[in-house]
């Protein structure tokens, strides 16, 4: 087992969301009886575990990402690193405004 498999357990990430496996599957694209194998030790593909730490760990809405979005941060990270680093501050503080102080 690779280290990454090790870090992302579904089942144990699942259970700490309280999803049963048809909810936490669903949102990223694999049946229920595909992740249930998954849960059971059987190697996840990296797209499949890509998919799961997007969604399931990071929380993104992976509906709302556009390819011209991931684009611009590639352009902004690597031609105006301080404006990046301005502006995910920003967001993350902003974030923590909407959230009412929690992250």
């Amino acid at each position: 087992m690779k280290m990454l498999d090790k870090v992302l357990n579904p089942r144990e990430i699942r259970r700490k969301l309280g999803l049963n496996q048809q909810e936490f599957w669903t949102k990223i694209g694999v049946t229920q009886s595909g992740g249930s194998r998954y849960e059971s030790g059987r190697k996840m593909p990296k797209p499949v575990r890509e998919l799961l730490r997007l969604v399931h760990v990071e929380q993104i809405d992976i509906s709302r990402i556009k390819k011209e979005d991931v684009e611009i941060l590639d352009y902004l990270k690597e031609s105006h690193p301080d404006l990046y680093k301005s502006l995910r501050k920003a967001a993350k503080a902003g974030k923590k405004d909407k959230d009412g102080g929690a992250s």
